[in-house]
């Protein structure tokens, strides 16, 4: 019999490339057929058959407070009766860039964009017009969007499909970027002796996210911080993911290192199509129409994305929210790999905030070569397990995971006993 997730997929195939619109949706890297989810409240969501799971994507992780939160629906509907975009200034737009600007304070100046990818595409582009350099660093297995400068070597949907290199970027435009291996600070300085001076910037996700999640060496953040100070060139943190995820200042609050400029989204659309730059002053007075840098979107700064922005961050300014939010997510992970411990498996796990990694290897890994050595069958096996359990966790291993401020003890409870059968059911 065929189900309503295999109907709709196969509709799909037919007018969408592969059936979705990012690639990672596509569960081609653990096999099956992807669900088609028609509704979400709070931390749990239902396919179109109606099946229940809790969610731990949260969207790949702007749900901060969970599906459906009232009052950020609240928000957009009634600024959506007052029109849903006008391509023109808005008081919000302001509101949401002064926001942002006193959470993390190395903004000093704020574009907003309508997705990531925009954003560091821009950002690259504004770092180079600034320093007039063409060179740009980035780090094997970290992903920065879908800018031709940046699928090289990249993480995310690239590396589940196994395509770190994606068709179609001349290779005249990849050669100049230059990629490394990430935490590896002996390869980082060598670099910039050999190229230094023509290197216009550094872009790192001061967290990675995008090869699973990897947490950096405080001297791999520091040393890029100061390889770029002393060649003249721009440090950009990409925290598209772990801005206001895993802390309310973002990575660089808690690895203390001030970048240049900054890349944000997910978190700060609260589940709207919406993502920023931002940094020095001046550099962002590059940026047109004051200088050179040609920069623009039709929606960007929309209100109907501002105004759920907006809520979110108010929402994740609440006192000790990381707090408890850091909390859950450990007691998830410290109960998965416990549970994995006593049924005989290698599972390590890693958490900051709200954001998480499950790595089905005995030690978590600090660079690309050492994720690439994990048991993938064995979490493909586990991914099915804990989906027909009714749990959601991202179908690629190369994914880091999200909770939310919504998912309380009963979650927590239903996980870990989906995960009780599905390590029994492993081992047997």
């Amino acid at each position: 019999m065929t189900t309503s997730n295999e109907k709709l997929f196969d509709r799909a195939q037919l007018v969408i490339p592969g059936g979705v619109n990012s690639p990672v949706r596509a569960f081609r890297s653990v096999g099956g057929t992807p669900r088609f989810f028609k509704k979400g409240k709070g931390p749990r969501f239902w396919d179109a058959a109606g099946q229940e799971y809790i969610d731990y994507v949260c969207s790949w992780g702007p749900l901060l407070h969970g599906h459906a939160n009232p009052e950020i629906v609240q928000g957009v509907c009634a600024i959506a009766q007052d029109g849903m975009s006008f391509g023109a200034p808005t008081e919000l737009e302001i509101n949401l860039a002064e926001r942002l600007i006193s959470l993390m304070p190395s903004l000093e100046m704020v574009r907003l964009t309508s997705s990531g990818t925009e954003a560091t595409m821009s950002a690259i582009r504004l770092a180079r017009g600034f320093t007039g350099r063409t060179n740009i660093v980035k780090f094997d297995g970290c992903y920065h969007g879908h800018g031709d400068a940046l699928l090289v070597k990249a993480g995310s949907g690239a590396l589940t499909l196994g395509q770190p290199d994606s068709k179609g970027i001349p290779a005249d435009l990849a050669s100049h970027t230059l990629v490394l291996p990430y935490n590896d600070v002996d390869a980082l300085q060598a670099c910039f002796k050999e190229y230094g001076d023509s290197i216009a910037a550094i872009i790192v996700e001061p967290i990675a996210g995008n090869m699973n999640m990897v947490l950096p060496h405080h001297s791999f953040l520091q040393t890029c911080r100061e390889v770029t100070q002393e060649y003249g060139a721009i440090l950009i943190f990409d925290e598209v993911m772990t801005g206001f995820r895993v802390a309310l200042g973002g990575a660089q609050s808690i690895y203390g290192i001030t970048p240049d400029l900054t890349t944000l989204g997910k978190v700060i659309g609260g589940g709207m199509p919406l993502a920023a730059f931002g940094g020095r002053r001046e550099i962002m007075e590059h940026l047109a129409p004051l200088g050179p840098v040609y920069q623009a979107g039709t929606l960007s700064g929309n209100p109907v994305a501002v105004t759920a922005g907006l809520i979110n961050l108010q929402l994740a300014s609440e006192p000790g929210l990381y707090e408890r939010l850091g909390d859950m997510t450990r007691a998830v992970m410290d109960g998965i790999t416990n549970i994995a411990e006593r049924y005989g498996f290698n599972l390590s796990s890693c958490a900051v905030g709200g954001m998480f990694g499950l790595h089905f290897q005995a030690q978590c890994p600090t660079n690309l070569k050492e994720v690439m050595g994990a048991d993938n069958a064995l979490f493909k096996r586990f991914f099915h397990g804990m989906l027909n359990e009714g749990v959601y966790f991202a179908p690629s291993a190369f994914e880091a995971g999200f909770v939310s401020t919504v998912h309380g003890t009963q979650e927590l409870h239903e996980t870990l006993e989906a995960a009780e059968k599905v390590f029994c059911q492993l081992a047997n």
